[in-house]
């Protein structure tokens, strides 16, 4: 399946996406008279940016797959691209001119033993994740804050098709948005790897809410923050959030405010659960993840 419905041309599918997101209102053109895009059209991108019309609409079209720094630059000012769109849209023209070979899978992550010692004395819900948010390994205290964290679950599956984690996340839709978001930030230029388009087929044909999402092309990091849960024993739960690489896996944290009323909470999650000795549920070290 198609990852954007133009093949390999993922920078001019990126391009359309983001000038239909730009009103003309915003870059001081008159929006005056009846227009059929929602957005910029593809001669006034090309005036803001200084580029003429015709080479614009080859980079759309994918006829033209080199941009200069320069160039990518000037259109990430027009389309009001942040640091992390800019940085994905220069990554989409460096992959362009060199297009990878479909269903090229990369070799499964794997959880080095250190993280399982860790998970297991570390106190506080903690998990690891792939970059596709696969969860490889996870603690007790992770799977009794929610039965989603237990390994072998996806994380962006989980939050588009899984009415329990939707009802968990307090603002659904902000999580589903960063999430898709990041998803595609780290799937970056291997949007072609054989797990990424597995997970992107299921959820376009089961997702109504992915499909608007993955179109709109956004990017952003999620390598922290806060957010409220409603866990269904504990109630409201603010929980803060770090993520931290280890080699090609992240260690995910959850944790709370010192003296507060959620850091209390935790202090009962573990009655929830049956925790094992070692205090970890996972693959063993040194067994192979994914």
């Amino acid at each position: 399946m198609p990852m954007n419905g133009s093949g390999t041309n993922r920078l001019g599918a990126y391009l359309r996406a983001r000038r239909d997101l730009v009103s003309p209102e915003q870059t001081g053109i008159p929006a005056g008279g009846t227009r059929r895009v929602p957005g910029l059209r593809r001669e006034e991108v090309a005036m803001l940016a200084g580029i003429s019309a015709d080479y614009y609409l080859r980079l759309e079209r994918g006829r033209d797959t080199r941009p200069s720094p320069q160039v990518l630059d000037a259109l990430a000012r027009v389309l009001m691209l942040d640091e992390v769109e800019r940085a994905y849209l220069h990554d989409l023209a460096g992959t362009a001119a060199a297009p990878r070979r479909p269903g090229r899978r990369r070799p499964p992550p794997r959880v080095p033993a250190r993280l399982h010692h860790l998970l297991a004395v570390v106190g506080v819900p903690a998990f690891v994740e792939s970059r596709t948010f696969d969860v490889l390994a996870a603690n007790a205290l992770a799977t009794a804050l929610s039965p989603r964290l237990r390994p072998g679950e996806n994380r962006l599956r989980s939050l588009l098709l899984d009415p329990e984690e939707q009802a968990f996340h307090q603002d659904w839709e902000a999580s589903a948005a960063g999430i898709v978001a990041a998803f595609r930030q780290t799937v970056g230029d291997d949007a072609d790897d054989a797990r990424v388009v597995e997970l992107v087929g299921e959820l376009s044909l089961a997702s109504g809410r992915f499909r608007q999402l993955w179109a709109r092309h956004d990017v952003r990091t999620l390598d922290g923050g806060t957010a409220t849960v409603d866990h269904p024993a504990l109630g409201e739960l603010r929980l803060h959030r770090d993520k931290l690489p280890v080699g090609d896996v992240l260690l995910v944290l959850y944790y709370a405010d010192a003296e507060s009323e959620t850091a209390e909470k935790l202090k009962l999650l573990g009655s929830l659960a049956s925790i094992p000795a070692e205090g970890s549920v996972g693959l063993p070290p040194d067994v192979v993840a994914g």
